[in-house]
């Protein structure tokens, strides 16, 4: 299968000036790197075959072999990456101190040697609707790495030092020769540590760091819903090599509560009156997350009718604004009816059937007409 051309494969022309390839080959890079595309076999193929072309045409004399020549000019000048931190390491000037470690989870260099970001770290929170509402500061338990304080998190047992990788000369990088290219890589030994430890520590094994929880304080804000993400920064796991610390991610849970339910920044109150409440109108004493309240019943509510408190609901955590306290209307039936509540009722019934009002008159009737048009007489 013969080879595209580098040109083509930067989606430049042959035109181009050095500050285009190399242009085109950073955005290439982003889109096609394998962190971006796991399991994309294509996407990995087009990510060398960028690095490639780059690496030929960023070089004035390859270049123009290239140009004079074609593939056969330059065969045996191709890169030969074997992945993607060999092509980071061997273009790290055109990456710019450590852009793809911002993309990618990296944590830069330091000291010469590229450094990792420490793991993050999971924490679950319950809060009640009041705290959730109102927010609140809570002390947390957090499970991560901290220093070994018997060996000072050197790894290394007391009385002993780590001692120098012979591999790398202690700089955690090793220089590997593809043709004419010299490629930087991660020491296989020390894994890019840089120091080698003969006597390790029995309390951490060598690993300079023990596992323990930790104690912190968070602050929850105003408004959280369930399911609430909140990043402590930089409080996760350390960097086994001195780069930056993970974050903690805190997800929040929310208890049901016994009077409201939520929905978004809106609260719903269903809330019990008395028939003869809603008939002849009241006005009640309702709950809300701030205290009591006093309701104005209309007469004559009907069941299910919902009257709005606006500003009586739950903070928006982004807009801080306040949504609305909906309380629905169940009108209760009483089960039972003491002998005056009983003859009240029966000459209510009377009164009904003598005083239909208009509209309730027009639906018996149509009941009526329903059983006429139906009898089998």
């Amino acid at each position: 299968m013969s080879k595209r051309d580098y040109y083509e494969i930067l989606g430049v022309s042959k035109e181009a000036s050095d500050r285009e390839i190399a242009s085109s080959y950073r955005k290439l890079a982003v889109k096609y790197h394998p962190d971006s595309n796991p399991g994309d076999e294509d996407a990995t193929v087009r990510f060398k075959e960028a690095a490639e072309a780059y690496e030929v045409l960023s070089d004035a004399e390859k270049r123009s072999r290239y140009d004079r020549f074609g593939h056969a000019g330059v065969d045996g000048a191709g890169s030969g990456f074997g992945n993607a931190e060999d092509i980071f390491d061997a273009f790290s000037d055109i990456f710019g101190g450590g852009i793809f470690d911002s993309f990618f989870g990296g944590g830069g260099r330091q000291g010469g040697r590229r450094v990792r970001k420490g793991a993050d770290v999971r924490v679950d929170l319950t809060l009640t609707l009041e705290e959730a509402a109102a927010g609140v500061q809570r002390t947390i338990e957090i499970p991560r790495s901290e220093k070994c304080e018997t060996c000072e998190g050197s790894g290394a047992r007391a009385g002993s030092r780590p001692s120098m990788c012979t591999t790398c000369g202690g700089l955690g990088q090793v220089v590997q020769s593809h043709g004419i290219l010299r490629v930087q890589t991660t020491c296989p030994d020390c894994r890019g540590e840089g120091k080698r430890i003969d006597d390790p520590c029995p309390d951490c094994r060598g690993a300079g760091f023990i596992k323990k929880k930790v104690e912190i304080e968070v602050s929850i804000p105003a408004g959280v819903d369930d399911g609430t993400r909140v990043r402590i920064t930089g409080q996760g796991e350390p960097s086994p090599d001195g780069g930056p610390s993970g974050h903690c991610y805190c997800f929040v849970a929310v208890e049901p509560h016994d009077l409201f339910e939520r929905e978004g920044e809106h609260l719903i109150l269903r809330m019990p009156v008395a028939y003869t409440q809603a008939a002849l109108g009241a006005t009640i004493q309702i709950p809300t997350l701030e205290g009591p309240e006093e309701l104005k019943v209309t007469a004559g509510t009907q069941p299910g009718e919902i009257f709005r408190l606006r500003g009586r609901g739950i903070q928006d955590p982004h807009s801080g604004r306040k949504g609305d306290l909906h309380v629905q209307v169940n009108i209760e039936t009483p089960r039972k009816l003491n002998p005056r509540q009983e003859d009240l009722l029966r000459e209510l019934a009377e009164l009904d059937e003598t005083e239909v009002s208009p509209k309730r008159k027009s639906f018996l009737k149509s009941i009526k007409d329903y059983f006429t048009l139906n009898s089998t007489d």
